[in-house]
């Protein structure tokens, strides 16, 4: 936890900021990704079945077989300092509390938390209101909102709540896809690449898919993912022709969000699309779902299918633009609470 201000004179009103992201296993290791995939897939925001019927599925099945394959993919992309989700979403925070301290000065405690692994929720919740904190925003490191994965972690924090005596002030964004500092980042994250590479065939914007079924009971994720990548195309001046939305990660048999990026990149080449370039607008920072499934796995697919050229464009991770992006956002929720020192 970073403080921003005099931690030997806490003041009589704190203001606490979490930016939280989804977790990681401790190691890339099969007891450690069946402790992991236990906790994630036993939440019934991430798979709405019948509780016993999935528990069979998850005990007997998928935490039998999966976790030694997870283990090997995350072998893969783990670094020296570890699990790269958690590198880059610790240095995030680490970011916005210094651009915070410039634009707000003192009394803000900035922190990060997981919602399966750790730092866990309820922990950085207990160390954030030991410490004084009366006013509290949590950031959900998803700019498009899901049931799966915004809505579960109000689900947590809801939970931890529920248990307390006395709460503080909360303010939780549900959501940040079409804020203009957001799409100015991803934006001109695309122009960097380009300035290295020149523009390929096609550009994909790649989202986590997740159930048709969830959108069709009134979740509003495919309609902001759609509405991101519309914004990020019209900002870098893009037609129709040159860029498309895909959603990645499917699991199971039901039907998920099309087009499926596999089948879509298998099938490019036959329709002479020969170069592509894809950006995960979806996801604040790199992870196993894009520099396993999109920098490697998704790569095979197509130069397998006849492609010729296949770039993956990180995450804004800490770049400075997605600090200052982020640091927007939260001045703009926080702005009744405290006076900024500094126009952003």
């Amino acid at each position: 936890m970073k403080y921003i201000g005099n931690a030997s004179q806490p003041p009589a009103s704190r203001i606490g900021i979490i930016v939280t992201n989804l977790g990681t296993p401790d190691a890339p290791e099969a007891g450690s990704l069946r402790r992991y995939l236990k906790q994630f897939l036993s939440d019934p925001r991430i798979v709405e079945l019948p509780r016993l019927l999935w528990w069979i599925i998850l005990h007997c099945v998928i935490l039998v077989i999966r976790p030694k394959r997870s283990a090997a993919n995350y072998k893969k992309i783990w670094t020296a300092q570890g699990s790269p989700l958690l590198v880059h979403t610790r240095d995030l925070a680490n970011g916005l509390a210094t651009e915070l301290a410039g634009r707000f000065g003192k009394d803000l405690i900035v922190d990060f938390a997981m919602r399966y692994g750790s730092p866990a929720i309820e922990d950085v919740l207990q160390s954030q209101l030991s410490s004084g904190v009366d006013k509290l925003l949590v950031l959900p490191l998803y700019p498009q909102y899901s049931c799966t994965t915004t809505g579960s972690t109000f689900d947590a924090i809801a939970a931890d709540f529920s248990r307390r005596r006395t709460l503080p002030e909360l303010r939780f964004l549900n959501n940040y896809y079409s804020h203009p500092a957001f799409v100015l980042a991803i934006a001109n994250k695309i122009r960097a690449h380009w300035q290295q590479h020149q523009a390929a065939d096609t550009l994909i914007f790649s989202y986590h898919g997740e159930p048709k079924r969830y959108v069709d009971a009134g979740d509003p994720y495919r309609q902001q993912c759609e509405e991101t990548t519309r914004l990020v195309a019209q900002a870098l001046a893009l037609d129709e022709s040159q860029y498309m939305t895909a959603y990645q990660s499917r699991f199971g048999r039901e039907e998920w969000l099309r087009p499926y990026l596999d089948e879509t990149l298998q099938s490019f080449p036959g329709k002479g699309v020969k170069s592509v370039q894809i950006i995960c607008p979806g996801f604040a920072v790199d992870c196993l779902e894009t520099l396993d499934e999109i920098a490697m796995e998704s790569r095979e697919y197509f130069l397998q299918a006849g492609g010729e050229r296949y770039e993956y464009i990180s995450c804004l991770n800490s770049d400075e633009q997605h600090i200052e992006a982020l640091a927007t956002v939260i001045s703009e929720q926080i702005s009744g609470w405290v006076t900024p020192n500094r126009t952003p």
